[in-house]
């Protein structure tokens, strides 16, 4: 879910050659979410092998990803690791959200509503720890770098963002802000035409990219406060947040009390389930790691068709159309970066 921060934050809309040649760090899980969710048949179901094992997840994995090399942009994918304790309240929320998206899958199945069904079974999506494993293994395989955080993914793609060792985050959430990331992009995964939810209409999605100082600077607040304002409407350490209480009341609250311990001071009858200030520690001191290594390769062709196509009924002929577009792409990357290198 993350912090609903989409009032506060200005958004720029940008083309994926606006990132060519730069390096992007991929909030992995979110990513893979979003292709669970939107890669599925007719009735919502997610695509299988013939074995049984779902490959969705895989299937937009190598698509999205050979377009973002064809595009000249340098993806690197960041796994989350163990969540804080004070997750725990949402990761419940979210499997007993999931069970309820079920029964209510099978019943619209059952009655006809090929729609519902579809609605239902995006949220039921549940990434599986041998979706995780396939889902690096093929990374490996593409010769894309892949991070394991030592907790959340986004606070170990904001900390690389900030080191200036990626030029961006990358997730649908923004939390990214909340740990520091000077740069998020969001819809980077999503990128194309896009169906809205029960109408027969289409809207073309494009990435937006949202710069942590400038909105700090319209807002004229600090990170600090930006953080109080996402504790008061709900992080994923406080999925309710304070009842009554939006982005734009958030931000009144902290215009006028300055920081989070002076805004629980002034609140009446306001009684958080977690410790605020534990959450505030989260976002500003989180949990990352600097062994981590960044090199971009031609893909093993080989390694994928076999990964792909032998072991999980991929069409060999498509997937090899991606894997030649993809080391084309690397060729002119670096044919770019050798010239950038000569004039420099």
């Amino acid at each position: 879910m993350g912090a609903q921060l989409s009032d506060l934050a200005q958004h720029k809309k940008i083309e994926l050659t606006n990132i060519s040649g730069k390096a992007i760090a991929i909030d992995a899980y979110n990513t893979l979410y979003q292709f669970l969710s939107r890669i599925r048949g007719v009735n919502g179901t997610p695509l299988k092998d013939r074995s049984g094992r779902i490959t969705s997840h895989l299937s937009g994995l190598l698509y999205r990803t050979s377009n973002f090399v064809e595009a000249g942009i340098k993806p690197a994918f960041i796994f989350d690791g163990i969540p804080p304790i004070l997750k725990e309240m949402e990761i419940k929320r979210r499997k007993h959200a999931k069970k309820v998206a079920l029964e209510k899958y099978k019943k619209a199945l059952k009655e006809g509503k090929k729609e519902d069904a579809q609605k239902y079974a995006q949220a039921m999506s549940q990434l599986e720890k041998y979706m995780v494993e396939g889902a690096k293994h093929l990374l490996t395989l593409m010769s894309i770098p892949w991070i394991q955080a030592p907790s959340e993914g986004e606070a170990q793609a904001a900390h690389m963002t900030i080191k200036n060792d990626v030029w961006a985050t990358a997730s649908q959430d923004y939390d990214a802000l909340l740990f520091g990331a000077p740069k998020l992009i969001r819809n980077l995964s999503i990128t194309g035409r896009r169906k809205l939810p029960r109408k027969k209409v289409y809207v073309e999605v494009r990435p937006e990219l949202i710069e942590l100082d400038q909105v700090l600077t319209k807002l004229d607040i600090t990170r600090q406060q930006l953080i109080a304002i996402a504790i008061l409407i709900g992080t994923d350490f406080n999925p309710d947040g304070i009842k009554g209480i939006g982005p734009k009341k958030a931000l009144q609250l902290v215009k006028k009390h300055g920081n989070l311990q002076n805004i629980i001071a002034n609140l009446e009858q306001v009684k958080f389930q977690t410790d605020p200030k534990m959450i505030e520690q989260i976002f500003l001191k989180p949990k990352v790691t600097n062994d981590y290594k960044l090199n971009w390769k031609k893909p093993d062709i080989d390694g994928v068709l076999d990964f792909l196509c032998n072991e999980h009924d991929f069409s060999r002929n498509r997937v090899q159309k991606t894997l030649e577009k993809m080391t084309i792409g690397y060729t002119e990357v670096e044919k770019k970066t050798t010239l950038e290198k000569w004039f420099t």
